[in-house]
């Protein structure tokens, strides 16, 4: 269980974790998320700062919101690309979020979409500084899901198992994602760790997460990326 840190009679981190899984989970079994989205809206902002007191729980919340919302925006609010990503349709105590908000300013630190991981947004507001990882973790991109066939399958994250199953999450992704030419020494891999090079830390770094999920010296490769299919595939949930 988590530690239940509980500032002025304010939530515990297991409160607002323990509803984002029931939000999940109403939209993996097709249940109603009106009162859970009603709940999430009407916390004290001060309580979910509070609540969300360290990095595994805000990554362990937001990935859960974020996979909960996209679902919603795409199927129940008929959104779609750009505007499912940019439009703050969602309110979570009080302050209305965009599911870039969610991924580019607090789960990646308010860096930049644009940049490939290499820049900060300009002048990210208030409420994302304050809410956003202290440290990025270039696995919440094989957690995160966009709704389309080349994104990483929808799971259930929980405080206890977070680094198990970020660790899991990319190591699957990554192993069915890339291939592997021994010939030419090329690795072929997924367009996720273009787009964001810079939270992998680089070409090297890129070689050096390869190498330690395929268990092959890849130091030499070159490394090119596959293209996104962007087609969509919802409701894409692991099998647990």
């Amino acid at each position: 269980m988590p530690v239940n840190y509980r500032a002025g009679g304010g939530t515990t981190n297991y409160e607002l974790i323990n509803l984002s899984e029931k939000l999940l989970y109403a939209v993996k079994t097709d249940s109603p998320t009106d009162s859970i989205e009603k709940v999430l809206a009407f916390f004290n902002f001060r309580d979910l700062l509070t609540g969300l007191n360290n990095d595994t729980a805000r990554k362990t919340f937001w990935i859960n919101i974020y996979n909960a919302w996209y679902q919603l925006l795409a199927t129940r609010d008929k959104k779609s690309k750009p505007e499912i990503f940019t439009g703050r349709f969602k309110y979570i105590a009080g302050k209305s979020f965009s599911l870039d908000d969610i991924e580019h300013g607090i789960l990646r630190k308010y860096r930049s979409k644009y940049s490939m991981g290499y820049l900060p947004q300009f002048l990210p507001a208030k409420r994302i500084k304050q809410l956003a990882v202290s440290t990025i973790d270039y696995r919440i991109h094989f957690a995160l899901n966009c709704g389309a066939r080349s994104c990483p399958p929808i799971a259930f994250y929980s405080y206890e198992k977070l680094e198990q199953q970020l660790s899991m999450a990319a190591a699957s992704f990554l192993k069915s994602e890339t291939s592997v030419d021994t010939v030419k020494k090329k690795l072929t891999t997924s367009k996720i760790l273009q787009w964001f090079k810079g939270d992998f830390g680089g070409k090297k770094g890129i070689n050096t997460i390869l190498s330690k999920t395929l268990q092959k010296d890849f130091s030499d490769y070159s490394i090119s990326f596959t293209d996104y299919d962007w087609s969509a595939r919802l409701k894409n949930f692991t099998k647990e």
